[in-house]
């Protein structure tokens, strides 16, 4: 899937040395998030439901 108008973005708790990931959830139906350190690299694709769920869960734990 290509992700044309993606805006990425990192975490503002993300270090300095930006080993993280990127997320983009500007686009209508998909949030695509990626390995900041490889841009070109592969990019998984969720629903954004799925994707409030993970992050929900992640902030519980």
């Amino acid at each position: 899937m290509e992700l044309i108008g993606a805006i990425w973005r990192k975490s503002t708790r993300s270090g300095v040395q930006g080993d993280c990931v990127e997320v983009a959830d500007n686009l209508p139906g998909v949030v695509g998030v990626r390995d900041s350190k490889d841009p070109t690299g592969p990019v998984l694709t969720f629903d954004p439901q799925t994707w409030r769920a993970f992050v929900a869960f992640a902030k519980q734990h």
